[in-house]
């Protein structure tokens, strides 16, 4: 089927409604069957639990055409699993894993047209998502709700190459030791606007937290995990019961540890230890790894080895394998890719 006549090489990160996307609906305690729907259109009550209380989750990941020309996913069945964790945290009805990667296949094969083509450095963003739509006045979770799956072409994150990024150390809170920082919560995105607002105004392209208790480890960011690299080259990434567990930040340790051989921890990072580091990235789904090249600590300047030019070697070596499985340059470990088509 030929593709949208779309300027492929030119599309930013934003949305782009397609064709389709797929809803099921959960009434008296079961889900509907679902069905594909060319409707856009959202319409829920006033009172629905999710403008009153925010009773939201969602997932994000990416169709891409391989370098063969097939049109595949990553490692839906682990977004499946993140959204059902979010949702019984927040005690929403969860959307079985099959039908989660079912849904997402359904909804990228009924827009294929907006797949981007292999080569352009476009990607189909896919948005899972699941919210109370029933009335609820008294603080309580919904008994109605709605799952739904949408997707959009977006461009390559980095337009002009990858330049690394000027971070400070926020003096907000992400997330509370026995909060909801662990889960994919669109309340978490709603307390983080502010903090991204003003560091931009400040001239900084994103937040480190640290942690909230005691304000000496690194966390994250407000849509990323960290990624450190030693100066004798081992990977290190924050281990914390309050981060994101990120899909990617997963593939990147692996990828790490049997492609190409390097030394692997996951583990408490004190924030005094940042500068000991050579390289440092932020990962996640939308650029993999978005490298860094300065943190600034309230006016105390740390500057990575790796420099404000150009992504770390390994940093770079671990990009470049990762976006080569997804792309099909690469063979896969067993399951990570779904194909569509």
């Amino acid at each position: 089927m030929e593709k949208k006549n779309i300027d492929w090489g030119n599309l930013g990160f934003s949305y782009m409604p397609t064709d389709k996307r797929y809803i099921s609906n959960y009434r008296d305690g079961v889900w509907d069957q679902g069905t594909l729907t060319e409707d856009a259109t959202v319409t829920i009550s006033e009172c629905a639990g999710v403008l009153q209380y925010a009773q939201t989750v969602f997932e994000g990941l990416k169709a891409y055409t391989t370098q063969d020309g097939r049109i595949v996913t990553f490692r839906p069945d682990l977004n499946a699993e993140r959204l059902e964790q979010s949702a019984k945290r927040l005690e929403m009805p969860v959307f079985p894993r099959d039908r989660f990667v079912d849904a997402v296949i359904q909804t990228v094969k009924a827009n294929s047209v907006y797949v981007p083509p292999y080569g352009t450095g476009a990607t189909l963003y896919i948005r899972p998502y699941l919210f109370g739509t029933n009335p609820v006045i008294g603080v309580k979770p919904a008994d109605e709700y709605q799952f739904r799956v949408f997707c959009t072409p977006v461009g390559p994150y980095f337009k002009g190459g990858v330049k690394p990024l000027t971070i400070r150390v926020s003096d907000f809170d992400r997330a509370a030791p026995n909060g909801t920082g662990h889960i994919k919560a669109g309340l978490n995105y709603a307390m983080s606007m502010h903090a991204i607002v003003t560091a931009h105004q400040e001239g900084y392209d994103e937040n480190m937290y640290l942690d909230a208790a005691t304000r000496t480890k690194v966390e994250e960011t407000g849509g990323a995990n960290f990624l450190f690299v030693t100066k004798d080259n081992k990977v290190v990434t924050p281990k914390s019961a309050s981060i994101l567990p990120s899909i990617t930040r997963r593939s990147l340790l692996y990828v790490a540890k049997e492609y190409l051989g390097l030394e692997v921890e996951e583990r408490e990072v004190p924030f005094e230890e940042v500068q000991e580091f050579a390289e440092c990235g932020l990962c996640g789904t939308a650029a993999v790894i978005s490298p860094v090249g300065k943190i600034v600590d309230h006016g105390k300047e740390i500057c990575l080895p790796s420099g404000m030019e150009e992504m770390g070697a390994i940093t770079k070596k671990l990009y470049d394998t990762l976006t080569g499985i997804q792309m099909g340059r690469l063979e896969a470990p067993e399951g990570w890719i779904h194909t569509v088509e």
